[in-house]
Parts: C-alpha cells; structure tokens; sequence
C-alpha cells in the first residue's frame, strides 16, 4: 500500500470516527445532556457537515487506490447498494403490512448495510486475489 492510500486510508478512519461520534452526540446528547432544541439542530448541523466529510474522504480514499482496489470497492458498493434498496424495502413492507411485531428500525437497516459491505469487500478481495 502506498503513502498516499495510507494517508487517504487514514484520514478516512478519522472522518468515520467524527461521524460516529456526532451521531453520538445527537442521539443521546439530547436525552441525557441537553433538553434545547436549538443545540440539537446545532449538533445534527454538524453531524451532517462531518457526514459530508466522511464521504468525501471515502471518495479520496478510493481514487487514491489502484483499479484492483477501485474495482472491489465499486462491485462491493453496488452490491451493498442494491441489497439495501432491496431488503430496505421489504423489511418496509414486513412493518406496514403488521407482518412483524416491532416497528422497522432505520438502525436495523444500516447494521445490514455495515455487515453487506464487510461482507462484500472481503469477498471481492479474495475474488481477486
């Protein structure tokens, strides 16, 4: 791995920590901190301005890769993207049609999404490989 893809990788891992620490912030800042609505539109502000980054920061990260890692990342994310949509939508269906007890929670989903990618990065890499 090259300088710049460790920098790249580095400062990836760091905007993800900033995200996940924001959400944090919002989630449970307003439950156990604060009561003001105003700090808490102030902390989803800057939850999505770190999001932003993040993202961004993902985008370097891949441009920064080789067309092998580019490869694994973009079939990864499609995959990830269209089980998503998919699963998303029908765990959806599950709630509206009171096939399931519990309300679909966005958290489910996103757990599905972190665990597909996992899943689809170590699968490409070994496909690869």
């Amino acid at each position: 791995m090259n300088s710049k893809l460790k920098t790249s990788k580095k400062h990836l891992a760091l905007w993800a920590l900033a995200w996940v620490a924001t959400t944090a912030l919002v989630t449970f800042g307003f439950q156990f901190l604060w009561e003001s609505k105003i700090i808490t539109v102030i902390a989803i502000v800057l939850s999505l301005a770190v999001g932003l980054g993040m993202v961004l920061a993902n985008r370097k990260f891949i441009n920064d890769g080789d067309e092998l890692q580019r490869k694994i990342q973009l079939e990864s994310m499609a995959l990830t993207l269209g089980l998503s949509i998919i699963v998303g939508l029908a765990y959806s269906q599950l709630d509206t049609t009171n096939l399931i007890a519990s309300d679909a929670e966005i958290s489910s989903l996103v757990l599905f999404i972190g665990i597909t990618y996992f899943v689809c990065i170590l699968f490409n890499s070994r496909k690869y490989s």
